[in-house]
């Protein structure tokens, strides 16, 4: 029987703040793949790299931001490649951010906007993408993230 391959390449940050007692997800307009789509901050993990190492890469490269604190948000994003007959997985993390800092977006992306969740939840293209908003609100915006999804990157290192 033949198997359906499962690809892990790329990292999927969702980028959280909080403005007054509010919490809103930043949310990129895509320019190439995708073109026209909203999504969060993705992006493939290069050689070396570990899964964490390329969201917090990604978020510098495509947004200009560093997160107060970044956390692993225990899921994947999966969705299936009719082209490639593959299932891609892609673990998704947690990156609050402060609301002061000033997004600045590269060649990949038109424009971004900070929305509430049920406004992200509209705006993007596909039910995996909802899942995932709808998972990290719920574990990291309306109950306190666990300490053991915390990543802390000054001191984690790949060995």
């Amino acid at each position: 029987m033949p198997d359906v391959p499962i690809r892990v390449f790329l990292s999927s940050l969702v980028a959280v703040r909080k403005v007054g007692a509010d919490y809103e997800v930043l949310l990129l307009k895509r320019t190439q793949s995708l073109a026209g789509e909203w999504c969060q901050v993705a992006g493939s993990i290069e050689d070396g790299e570990t899964a964490w190492q390329a969201a917090l890469r990604e978020l510098e490269e495509e947004t200009g931001l560093t997160p107060i604190s970044l956390y692993s948000a225990d899921t994947c994003e999966q969705f299936y490649e009719a082209a490639r007959d593959a299932i891609t997985m892609a673990p998704v993390f947690v990156a609050y951010i402060d609301p002061g800092h000033a997004v600045h977006l590269n060649h990949e992306h038109s424009e971004y906007r900070w929305v509430s969740f049920d406004d992200a939840v509209e705006m993007v293209a596909f039910g995996g993408q909802r899942r995932v908003l709808r998972w990290v609100e719920d574990e990291f915006v309306n109950r306190e993230p666990s300490k053991h999804l915390l990543i802390d990157v000054k001191k984690t290192a790949v060995t």
